[in-house]
C-alpha cells in the first residue's frame, strides 16, 4: 500500500443545546487532544454517511448529516520532510436525533463542550476545533 496517498475522512460537528460533542482521542494521530468524532471514509461511502456512522460509533450518538461545509489537512510529520499522517478530513454539519454521548470505538471520553469553553481553550483541543464549531453554528442559523 502507498503510504504517500492522503487519506479521505469525515468529522461530524454536532451541536445540540448550545454545546458541541467533541471526543478525546485515544489513537494517533493526536492521542489525548479533543476533537470532534470522525474516521476514515469506508469504500462507497460518503462523507456524510461516514461522519453519521462515525459519531454513531464513537458516541452513541445518532444524527442526521445536513452536509458537508469544510475540508482540513492533519499532516503529522514521522521524521524531517515525511508526512507520517496526511488525512483530509471532510467537515459535516449533523443534526442531533436521539442518544446519550459515551466513548465507545477508539475515543477515550466524549464531553459535551461550548463554544466559549472551545474559544477559551479550556481543553487541549486539536487546531481547527474552534474555527469548523464557530463556522458550523453560523452555517445552521442559516439554515432556520
Amino acid at each position: 500500500m502507498n503510504t504517500r496517498i492522503p487519506r479521505p475522512a469525515a468529522i461530524a460537528v454536532l451541536e445540540h443545546a448550545g454545546r458541541f460533542l467533541l471526543v478525546r482521542r485515544a489513537n494517533p494521530p493526536d492521542p489525548g487532544r479533543w476533537g470532534f468524532p470522525g474516521g476514515k471514509i469506508e469504500w462507497g461511502e460518503t462523507a456524510a454517511q461516514a461522519a453519521v456512522r462515525e459519531l454513531a460509533e464513537e458516541t452513541g450518538i445518532l444524527a442526521q448529516a445536513l452536509g458537508a461545509f469544510d475540508c482540513v489537512d492533519v499532516l503529522k510529520p514521522d521524521g524531517p520532510g515525511s508526512p507520517g499522517h496526511h488525512y483530509v478530513l471532510v467537515a459535516v454539519a449533523c443534526r442531533y436525533v436521539s442518544g446519550t454521548a459515551v466513548a465507545a470505538d477508539d475515543a477515550a471520553a466524549a464531553r459535551w463542550v461550548t463554544l466559549e469553553e472551545i474559544e477559551a481553550k479550556s481543553m487541549d483541543f486539536l487546531d481547527q476545533v474552534a474555527r469548523l464549531a464557530s463556522r458550523a453554528r453560523a452555517l445552521a442559523r442559516d439554515l432556520v
